[in-house]
């Protein structure tokens, strides 16, 4: 633990680990005091494409929870970069909500529902049959389609829900294409983090409640890993990969001296 509170860099997911829904999870408001205190940089980095740094600052502030907005970074940032690096003044049909039409249309990614370079999907409570037939037939006329991040499913106040992967598993299922995931564990992000973060690997460690997206995108990267317990895994879980976080706590409630 003391190996991990020297650290002087954090990068945390949010859901499951800062909060479910618009609960804010125990311990949290003194993790973030923490932070602050011992002068630590932090990252929040999070696979969730819906809102934008702006919407998640004023989210947390509505908790209690006083954040500013430059410790913010989502897969819908991540996807518009990629997207507008990888085809300047590009064009997407987008299955999402407005934080990642927000981050598109900021990227100069122009929104085409008639023949786009891309099918563009992230999580959304818009999400319906319509979209599915469309973004179909848009891919068998060759668009590409990308996916914001590779989450299956999400942590809520109520329980499980569906997360992007499931959404775009029926497009993929019918098209035989795959999608591109651009969000955790892609390295594309996790180097994009670390450079807002301005700080080296090794002087890093990142805090997610999944093994399939946050625990392997920092061992890929070179961080340190903790897998908190308060979204989706458990021990029992842990076991079912081959790779290891390096500690394993209840919360970040864990985690101040």
């Amino acid at each position: 633990m003391e190996r991990l509170r020297e650290k002087k860099g954090f990068i945390c997911d949010m859901d499951g680990v800062i909060y479910h829904g618009n609960i804010l999870l125990p311990g949290v408001l003194d993790f973030v005091n923490w932070l602050y205190e011992k002068e630590k940089s932090f990252l929040f980095l999070t696979n969730s494409s819906e809102r934008s740094p702006r919407e998640l600052q004023q989210k947390l502030a509505r908790m209690g929870l006083e954040v500013d907005e430059s410790h913010f970074y989502t897969s819908a940032l991540a996807t518009a970069r990629f997207l507008s690096t990888q085809s300047p003044g590009c064009s997407a049909y987008v299955i999402g909500a407005p934080g990642l039409l927000n981050a598109l249309y900021e990227s100069g990614i122009t929104i085409n529902d008639v023949d786009p370079d891309y099918v563009v999907i992230g999580e959304t409570r818009n999400y319906n049959y319509e979209s599915i037939l469309h973004a179909v037939k848009l891919i068998e006329k060759g668009a590409r389609l990308i996916g914001t991040n590779y989450d299956l499913t999400g942590p809520s106040e109520t329980g499980i829900i569906p997360a992007c992967r499931a959404f775009v598993a029926p497009v993929e299922l019918t098209t035989g294409k795959s999608a591109y995931y651009v969000g955790k564990p892609n390295p594309l992000m996790m180097r994009t983090g670390l450079r807002m973060l301005g700080v080296h690997s090794e002087d890093a460690a990142i805090i997610g409640d999944r093994m399939d997206t946050d625990i392997i995108a920092g061992v890929e990267s070179g961080l340190d890993t903790v897998l908190v317990l308060s979204g989706v895994m458990t021990r029992e879980d842990v076991k079912q990969y081959p790779y290891r976080p390096r500690l394993i706590l209840d919360g970040v409630r864990d985690i101040p001296e």
